[in-house]
């Protein structure tokens, strides 16, 4: 457990996966929840190959992206983030880069996907 969760500043991963599961049964998040956090560090440029064999959002399809922009959680001027600050919050503008889905193809293909269903991706090395 690191320093940040000791002391409350960010949410544990147990924490995280309770959230998840809050989400109505069957959805993404919900399903995400019973997935393992895979990659801990900073997913900018990494590829990464979306959990989608777990989910029903990819229907088992493979689909492999590279992380270009991060886009905190909205909120409102002035609102402060609740504590504990979410593990893996916000999302991810992403470039496919390999997929065999049909409605996501490559060559400048952009998705934006959430940073827990990152964090439960497959880091893919070349």
């Amino acid at each position: 457990m690191s320093f940040l969760e000791k002391i409350g500043f960010i949410e544990t991963a147990e924490q995280e996966a309770q959230r998840l599961a809050q989400s109505p049964e069957g959805s993404a998040n919900h399903e995400l929840s019973k997935l393992p956090v895979t990659i801990e560090q900073w997913p900018q440029d990494l590829l990464v190959e979306l959990p989608w064999h777990a989910t029903e959002r990819g229907s088992g399809h493979r689909v492999v992206v590279v992380p270009i922009e991060y886009r905190g959680e909205a909120r409102t001027e002035g609102e402060e983030e609740p504590r504990p600050r979410k593990r893996h919050a916000g999302w991810w503008n992403c470039a496919v880069v390999a997929s065999d889905h049909p409605s996501y193809p490559v060559g400048g293909y952009r998705l934006s996907i959430p940073a827990a269903e990152l964090a439960r991706g497959k880091r893919i090395e070349l």
